[in-house]
């Protein structure tokens, strides 16, 4: 179950992640407690030694025993027998996490020392971000707790955006084999099979990842492939002779990319035939915002299609998926993570409430990450209770690092300060670390414009001292050097000058007062560095 309804301590409220589960009295809730203590018995739950932890049966596989042993599939299992399978899971996950010394180190730290017994003690535990990840799962891998020299592991990257440095998670390979099973099948019965009807052959392709490492070309066409009654094709980067050909074969078909991706879809089949263009059911876009214009001009051309989100992360190949073009919210994949949507100070938000998103990966015996941050706001919305499937939703509401976002290119706003700064210095000799009391992005995505706000004590001066060495080209062209140096490891031939300029994107450098209204702050006073509009 994610964004789950966990027992609660007493005089706590329900946990507000999960479904409003009135309709589970206390018999419910304990036959429901009996039945995970028999799909994971007290020997699984502890287990003593790193061979323990190796041995262990896949949690998938008590998945399906739970569905078996209530009558119904896992997904349509009532609320609360999701929920108690759940934290009885996220007690073993907690105990097998304290057998590595890195973990239980940083546990113990905030005063935790074993299993959490509801979900007041289950937010207790302190919550983990990038460096949290790198420090267990690069270098020494310390944070592992079978370790990585035994094999059967993949390691994933990510291209580090936030920061500029690559990050790494590593995944069991049996493990990771589930999360695809478990998804895909989720994606055929209650989102790809209301669009892709009909008899004959179902297609579903993917555009994404040049580089395989990265997690969007693994983890992403992982699940695409594990689809049920579809045929998978991973075709990469396509031009538009290799779409045609592609939408040429008989069936209904679905396509997965990058939102750019997405977007070009319209102008790259513009000169197909008909009968191919009105075989395109299904647009899934992983990233970013698709404006309203694109999605209209996806519709003049393909006018079968419906346009949908696939929300991943590097940790988690599928957080959530639209289930209805119609509705914004994202659904859960029963069994798959722990989704927790919290406040600053990791707790549960409310139903209708914006908060950070978290995430718990529940298949990890040997490589467990717990409550991690993916860098995300979105809001709680009720969840789906049946008939039929019952688990959590949410809507996606931007993210919460120093992400630059020009179209599908994401550069750390770190990296691309220091680099504009070194830009500005070299042709003006104005150094922003000297005279910048802040700064800020103020990125419009949807009109294509990014200004960097700087606010110090003489902003007409400053604007007319640089404005006059910078000369006609203005600050274009300090922005086309630099952003294509704020690109990670993974990013790095992604951009250069020449494609900055070919953006459409227009740049300002603005130097405003010290305390303009211009640049936004916090209700305690701190400036973001980037700030998204749409």
């Amino acid at each position: 179950m994610t964004l789950t309804t966990m027992p609660t301590a007493a005089g706590r409220p329900a946990h507000p992640n999960g479904a409003a589960n009135g309709a589970a009295n206390g018999a419910d809730r304990a036959a429901a407690r009996a039945l995970a203590e028999r799909l994971i018995p007290e020997g699984e739950l502890r287990p003593r030694s790193v061979d323990d932890v190796a041995a262990l049966p896949a949690f998938a596989d008590k998945l399906e025993r739970c569905g078996r042993m209530a009558g119904v599939p896992y997904c349509a299992a009532p609320h609360h027998l999701q929920d108690a399978l759940v934290l009885r899971r996220l007690q073993q996950i907690v105990n097998i996490a304290l057998l590595n010394p890195l973990w239980r180190e940083r546990l113990h730290y905030f005063g935790v020392t074993g299993a959490p017994a509801d979900q007041a003690e289950w937010e207790r535990i302190p919550l983990s971000d990038k460096t949290v990840q790198r420090d267990m799962f690069m270098g020494a891998r310390a944070g592992m707790v079978v370790p990585i020299d035994r094999g059967g592991f993949e390691v994933v990257a990510s291209g580090g955006t936030s920061d500029g440095m690559p990050l790494e998670i590593v995944y069991s390979l049996r493990e990771l084999r589930d999360t695809y099973r478990i998804a895909g099948a989720f994606m055929g019965a209650y989102q790809l099979g209301r669009y892709l009807r009909g008899t004959d052959p179902r297609w579903l392709f993917t555009t994404l990842a040049d580089y395989q490492m990265w997690s969007s070309g693994t983890m992403v066409g992982g699940v695409l492939a594990h689809v049920p009654g579809v045929n998978y094709i991973g075709a990469g980067p396509v031009t538009a002779p290799v779409l045609e050909h592609m939408f040429s074969y008989p069936g209904p078909k679905a396509l997965m990319g990058i939102t750019a991706g997405i977007a070009m879809l319209a102008e790259l089949g513009a000169n197909m035939p008909a009968h191919a263009r009105e075989s395109f059911r299904v647009a899934m876009y992983g990233s970013g915002l698709l404006p309203q214009r694109k999605r209209a001009e996806l519709r003049a051309v393909y006018p079968n299609v419906s346009v949908l989100s696939y929300f991943a992360a590097t940790q988690a190949e599928c957080v959530g998926l639209q289930l209805d073009h119609t509705s914004p919210e994202l659904a859960t994949v029963p069994g798959l993570h722990l989704v927790e949507i919290v406040d600053e100070n990791g707790r549960a938000v409310a139903e209708g409430e914006e908060g950070e998103l978290v995430v718990t990966r529940l298949h990890a015996n040997e490589a467990p990450l717990l409550r991690l941050k993916l860098g995300d706001r979105v809001i709680r919305r009720s969840p789906l209770d049946g008939p039929g499937l019952r688990t959590g939703r949410f809507e996606f509401a931007g993210r919460t690092g120093d992400v630059l976002h020009l179209g599908d290119s994401q550069y750390s706003a770190v990296l691309a300060c220091g680099a504009l700064r070194a830009e500005l210095l070299a042709a003006s000799g104005v150094d922003l670390d000297h005279v910048a009391h802040d700064v800020q992005f103020v990125n419009h995505r949807e009109s294509r414009a990014l200004a960097l706000l700087v606010a110090v004590d003489d902003a007409e001066h400053l604007t007319g001292a640089v404005e006059a060495a910078l000369g006609a080209a203005g600050a274009r062209g300090l922005f086309a050097r630099a952003l294509p140096r704020a690109l990670s490891l993974f990013n790095d031939r992604e951009a250069t000058p020449e494609s900055v300029e070919r953006s459409g994107y227009d740049f300002r450098l603005a130097f405003v007062p010290r305390d303009s209204a211009e640049i936004e702050r916090t209700a305690v006073g701190k400036v973001p560095l980037v700030r998204d509009r749409t």
